[in-house]
């Protein structure tokens, strides 16, 4: 079936899996809503879709600011009559690794992208994908949130492992309503935001991790099937995984 004529808003739209997603979407006649916090970047993918003769529309705006998120959301609806996939991409994690040492504004600044996000655009999309009948529900969370390791850390790793439970239970209330949930799960993956990390991985480390292209054709695949079929999970780890315990002097 594809996304050809599908109306994606895509979050965390500006960099990484979310440009790169937004991107192949579009090249395949998807209509994008790149949402961010930085207004150039998810503005420079709505233009560099545009030039290419795709739909798209950019907002920057804060995932976890419940007014904003219900503004774009209407926005969006005004301007194409529907959102087909919302894919919740948006998140950061914590400069601090373990328990002890995180502070209280970057628990809540995780919390607050990863999950509180998420939870509020499904909440701006649902009411029109369940009056459609139809609709999807793309969370993009972590193997963080699955194996415990310095490499996600404490509060990120909560975070995702929040976004898939978050997941599972949109597929328990959303039974039998045409409107479904997926969750990416992927391992680390070699996007720009690696270099904030407090122990940055190596140029050799970075070329064994998964790459945002194959992220995105995960998504853009999963966001394609018919309605009749839903992927509800889906794993990618790379083939060669970092151990954690490798790693020295997280803080």
């Amino acid at each position: 079936m594809g996304v050809e004529g599908k109306v994606c808003i895509i979050t965390g739209g500006g960099s990484g899996i979310g440009r790169g997603t937004a991107l192949m979407m579009a090249e395949q006649g998807a209509k994008i809503v790149a949402v961010g916090r930085t207004a150039s970047k998810v503005e420079a993918v709505r233009d560099e879709i545009k030039s290419s003769g795709g739909e798209a529309l950019a907002f920057d705006l804060d995932v976890a600011d419940h007014d904003a998120v219900r503004g774009m959301v209407e926005q969006a609806l005004d301007a194409f009559g529907r959102v087909d996939v919302l894919i919740n991409n948006a998140g950061h994690s914590s400069r601090h690794r373990r328990i002890l040492t995180t502070p209280p504004d970057e628990i809540r600044s995780v919390i607050d992208s990863n999950l509180v996000g998420s939870i509020y655009c499904t909440q701006a999309v649902l009411p029109s994908m369940l009056e459609a009948k139809d609709g999807l529900i793309l969370n993009v969370a972590s193997l963080a949130g699955v194996n415990t390791s310095y490499l996600g850390g404490m509060i990120y790793s909560a975070a995702k492992a929040g976004v898939i439970h978050f997941t599972k239970f949109l597929n328990f209330e959303l039974t039998n309503t045409g409107v479904r949930a997926s969750v990416l799960i992927p391992g680390e993956v070699d996007t720009p935001i690696m270099e904030k990390r407090p122990v940055p991985p190596t140029a050799d480390d970075r070329t064994t991790m998964i790459g945002i292209y194959e992220c995105a054709e995960a998504l853009t695949m999963i966001a394609g099937l018919p309605k009749r079929s839903s992927i509800s999970e889906l794993i990618i780890r790379p083939t060669m995984m970092r151990n954690a315990t490798e790693v020295a002097d997280f803080p």
